[in-house]
């Protein structure tokens, strides 16, 4: 089975195409929702965060105040910092336990997707065969963010707190240019899941991966 992480700054449209590749035929665990089950009450993201920050960040039933948390965290690099360094751990965890047995079950999909946010930014891309990273002009990430709801100021900050375009190229083996519609990102998703599936034979006959650096 094929692991491949899928990541893109901020409005880039990687859930879309996450859910393109699931329509595909791909297994896909989006690490934002592993998050909520975290934040959930009584869950250990939850107790992470009432021990850091006391249980003002806590609603009735005990989860996660996440629009809170997201003012304190955006304002504070400290608060960000020891957040992540407490929260990143459950998600690699938990994430751990999707694939694993997905990849030991009797009919393993071809490709299995974790798409989440920061995979660059901690280093957990390098435990993905395939790193794919979705890329848009940063006015059209803005615009997109803003049509949706976003406050332009936490659009910014959390522009400001993941890692550049740059960073997360270098790194890359698939590229996918997100600066046009869905039709146009069905198509590149397409083209994506043929070299994917490529790579998943490559993987399965024992042969290893060549290097890559494709755009879509």
């Amino acid at each position: 089975m094929l692991k491949v992480g899928l990541t893109g700054g901020v409005a880039c449209g990687k859930s879309t195409l996450a859910r393109l590749l699931c329509d595909l035929g791909a297994a896909v665990c989006d690490a934002d929702l592993v998050v909520r089950e975290l934040y959930r009450g009584g869950g250990p993201g939850a107790r992470a965060v009432d021990a850091l920050f006391g249980p003002g960040l806590l609603t009735e039933d005990g989860s996660v105040d996440r629009a809170a948390l997201a003012a304190l965290v955006l304002a504070d690099p400290t608060a960000r910092r020891r957040l992540e360094e407490a929260i990143h751990p459950l998600v690699r965890d938990w994430l751990a336990a999707w694939v694993g047995p997905l990849e030991h079950s009797p009919d393993p999909p071809a490709v299995a997707v974790v798409e989440a946010a920061l995979l660059v930014e901690t280093g957990y891309y390098s435990e993905y065969h395939r790193l794919v990273v979705v890329t848009a002009p940063a006015p059209v990430r803005r615009a997109r963010a803003l049509a949706s709801g976003w406050d332009p100021r936490a659009f910014e900050r959390v522009l400001a707190a993941q890692a550049d375009d740059a960073a997360r190229e270098k790194v890359a083996d698939y590229l996918v240019a997100n600066n046009g519609d869905e039709a146009a990102l069905k198509t590149a998703a397409e083209r994506l899941w043929q070299a994917l599936l490529g790579d998943a034979r490559l993987l399965s006959a024992g042969k290893p991966l060549p290097p890559r650096r494709i755009t879509f």
